[in-house]
């Protein structure tokens, strides 16, 4: 089954940080939304990191990136009035709209995603 993956659960792999494991069990195959392949690339940014080449190497490790659809759109925006009380960012909301879209579990270091009631099974990866 495909798996969603979050920027922060990306960045978590590729630091080699707790639960990197569990998304090399399943990067293959795995999928993340255009939104967040974005944070993650100006995260590697940040700490100087040469990112060229990255994107090659994490799809051919089965890493899919999808562009943000309409619908994934829609969907963040209505996420907004269930989660605004956790202070999830739009990045956030387009990584859980990708994942009910495909209805396919997520996988993020962002423990209180475990709190919202979604439609989908989340995977708090430390």
């Amino acid at each position: 089954m495909q798996s969603v993956l979050d920027a922060s659960a990306l960045l978590a792999y590729l630091q080699e940080e707790k639960g990197s494991e569990l998304i090399d069990a399943i990067l293959f195959p795995s999928v993340m939304s255009s939104v967040n392949w974005s944070e993650v690339v100006q995260k590697a940014i940040a700490k100087q990191v040469d990112t060229r080449g990255m994107r090659d190497e994490l799809e051919m490790l089965g890493l899919v990136i999808q562009p943000f659809t309409v619908t994934q759109a829609e969907l963040a925006a209505e996420l907004w009035l269930k989660t605004k009380e956790h202070g999830l960012s739009l990045g956030d909301r387009a990584c859980l709209s990708l994942a009910i879209d495909l209805n396919a579990p997520v996988y993020t270091t962002d423990k209180i995603w475990t709190l919202l009631n979604l439609p989908i099974t989340v995977h708090y990866i430390r």
